[in-house]
């Protein structure tokens, strides 16, 4: 009897040792974070490898005719598409664009079943979804816009990028109060509108039908939206003495290009105690 509480108290104290040690073991979520992306990398590295460096111009003339397709199909103004691609992913040269093929910083939600991408944004890791193409992006952006808060929008004629530009701001889409304004900028810098297209009045009513109802299938289905853009305190920078967009654009890791559009600069002229967004 002694004997067999001998072996039972043994392997109390090994169990809770071995208790013990695994409740010690805790993964890192940055490690994991970091283990996913070198995944995602290797598994796109001959996409990664022979990504071209796009310029304003070379971005629209590879995307105007998809922005064009979605318009087409769903009524969103081709120009608007391609104004909130080109400002969400600089010009399509983002960490995002190249390794992830997000095209519209679109992140993950709780019915994404697709490859994740983690990314320091609003938090620390936040998660991004990741698609197989630049197409499926563009795609992606479209349905996400197929909600309840943004259904208005979808009865404003296809090439009222206007319309769209503040119906974008008043639904929610992002709180920086120059964001109508950036995309309309946009739009007219490199004249997206002429990519935009009318509609006869049966065509409109056929599509808001069609879309609306897409829509009203959707509603107790949306997760919360994922892509608001702010331009929060930390994302601000006070021009100092001996500051140029060069200088600021270096320090936080942006392109001069990229200031402009987000500050509504029509030149590289600043000045001393000027507020500028520093980040997307």
């Amino acid at each position: 009897m002694q004997r067999i509480l001998a072996c039972l108290l043994v392997l109390v104290v090994m169990l809770s040792a071995c208790s013990s040690r695994k409740k010690t073991v805790r993964s890192n979520p940055n490690d994991a974070a970091r283990r996913n992306n070198e995944r995602i990398q290797q598994e796109n590295r001959q996409a990664i490898g022979s990504y071209p460096s796009y310029t304003a111009i070379a971005y629209i003339e590879r995307f105007k005719s998809i922005a064009v397709k979605e318009m087409n199909l769903y009524g969103i103004p081709a120009s608007i598409t391609l104004a909130q691609g080109i400002f969400e992913s600089a010009f399509g040269n983002s960490e995002l664009a190249k390794v992830a093929n997000n095209h519209f910083g679109i992140k993950c939600t709780s019915d994404w079943a697709g490859r994740s991408y983690f990314k320091d944004d609003d938090n620390v890791n936040d998660c991004f979804r990741v698609y197989s193409n630049p197409e499926d992006s563009y795609r992606d952006h479209s349905e996400f816009l197929k909600r309840k808060r943004y259904a208005r929008l979808f009865e404003l004629d296809k090439n009222d990028y206007v319309g769209w530009a503040y119906g974008l701001k008043e639904a929610g889409y992002a709180t920086n109060p120059s964001y109508p304004q950036l995309l309309i900028n946009t739009i007219q810098k490199y004249h997206l509108d002429q990519y935009d297209r009318p509609e006869g009045e049966i065509q409109k009513i056929k599509r808001e039908d069609r879309v609306l109802a897409q829509i009203n299938n959707n509603i107790g289905k949306a997760v919360k939206d994922s892509i608001v853009r702010a331009a929060p305190t930390n994302k601000l920078y006070t021009v100092a003495t001996g500051d140029t967009l060069y200088s600021i654009s270096k320090r936080f890791g942006i392109t001069v290009e990229e200031l402009r559009t987000l500050n509504n600069l029509s030149d590289n002229s600043i000045q001393i105690g000027q507020m500028l967004i520093v980040a997307r």
